[in-house]
């Protein structure tokens, strides 16, 4: 009788196991995972981080926050890519103030993340024109070439007036929002963790915290 090959098991995924199982993956805190979980994000339109909350503040108004969408991770940077629209109130919140934070929310995993950033606002250049290529003649680009701001009042209920598909980018523009720390939670019945990365300093600063 020959013997049978012996198959090697795949690393965990950490976005298709429990947290239960997660406790024993790991043990001590490390960014890593997390940053994994928002690349992936950022290409799975189905992925719970895909469409995190933006909280900026207002001078008027308070905290607002609204739903964006994640398109961009880069790692080694430590920066979150979002799009809009140069006429949103966000913009003019950010330009006041570039502090925010971005919350996701994964019901799968129970993790909360909350990412500490601040924003720049890019309009012109090639990072701006690159991915606006990609993106003029799909429907999502009618969302910047609208003759009406976002929140405009509008005299009956509908869509707002479309400008021709491929016409300039008109209000694009591409937020750039570099990571100062991270806040993630895991809930779990068997006992709730809570771990804070901090990328302030020279190196990052990981410590425990109570949830």
């Amino acid at each position: 009788m020959t013997d049978r090959p012996q198959t090697q098991e795949p690393d965990p995924d950490p976005s298709d196991i429990s947290t239960e199982e997660w406790n024993f993956v790991a043990p001590a805190p490390d960014d890593a995972f997390l940053w994994t979980e928002l690349v992936r994000a950022a290409i799975a339109r189905n992925h719970p981080w895909r469409q995190p909350v933006l909280a900026t503040t207002c001078a008027r108004r308070g905290a607002q926050a609204r739903t964006v969408v994640l398109r961009e991770v880069d790692t080694a940077r430590r920066t979150l890519l979002l799009y809009t629209d140069t006429r949103s109130p966000k913009v003019a919140q950010l330009d006041a103030d570039p502090r925010a934070q971005i919350v996701c929310w994964s019901p799968a995993l129970g993790w909360q993340l909350r990412l500490s950033v601040e924003i720049g606002g890019e309009t012109e250049g090639l990072d701006v024109t690159s991915r606006w290529a990609l993106l003029r003649h799909t429907r999502a680009a009618q969302d910047y070439l609208s003759p009406q701001a976002p929140g405009s009042v509008l005299p009956t209920s509908g869509d707002a007036a479309a400008a021709p598909a491929g016409a300039p980018r008109g209000a694009f523009a591409v937020l750039r929002a570099q990571v100062l720390d991270m806040d993630w939670l895991a809930l779990d019945p068997a006992g709730h963790r809570r771990a804070m990365f901090d990328y302030r300093g020279a190196a990052p600063q990981v410590r425990w915290l109570v949830p």
